[in-house]
């Protein structure tokens, strides 16, 4: 038993190419197919993540079944990435042309409709993300841009409501000082 654990049934060299290679075939597969997988995962998204990870589990562990064989390919997978972003970081021109260009989705408070067919995002899709930033709507954002990561990065039209009562108070607290310093 012991033995079926551990003893690898092929090579280690073969066991820490297989996960490097299908790490950079992902890696283009995910920046070719777009920002969205990243940006958020409808439920179709989630099925094909899933289903994903599953398809290249035979490719990064081949015949081997082992602990040992799971734990070179997990380890060289980790090692794989953490060079990668290492070497990204100290070549960041390199690093712009790997993740792209951001995505403005709203621009002026007007909705790039193009830019979002282009995202494969639907308004509504982009009205729950705008929602669970604390915004009312499309309406009350002045700019989206979906970052090359998937981050959304959100500017109000106007100012909010919070932001709108502190200012009311900041003239209140000043109209009290200068009643203080004239009195």
């Amino acid at each position: 038993m012991a033995h079926d654990m551990f003893a690898l049934a092929i090579p280690i060299a073969e066991k820490i190419v297989r996960p490097i290679i299908v790490y950079f075939v992902l890696v283009i597969l995910l920046r070719v197919f777009g920002k969205r997988e990243l940006a958020q995962l409808n439920p179709f998204d989630l099925v094909v993540l899933l289903s994903l990870s599953n398809t290249v589990q035979n490719a990064i562990i081949g015949d081997d079944n082992s602990v040992t064989g799971g734990v070179i390919g997990a380890v060289t997978l980790l090692v794989t990435n953490y060079l990668v972003v290492r070497f990204l970081f100290r070549h960041r021109r390199l690093d712009q042309v790997i993740e792209g260009q951001p995505s403005v989705l709203v621009r002026d408070g007007q909705l790039q409709k193009k830019e979002l067919a282009r995202q494969l995002m639907s308004r509504s899709e982009l009205e729950v993300v705008v929602q669970r930033q604390g915004f009312d709507g499309l309406d009350a954002v002045n700019e989206v841009i979906l970052e090359p990561g998937g981050a959304f990065v959100i500017q109000a039209k106007t100012p909010r409501q919070e932001d709108e009562m502190m200012a009311k108070l900041d003239a209140i607290l000043a109209e009290l000082r200068a009643m203080r310093t004239a009195g």
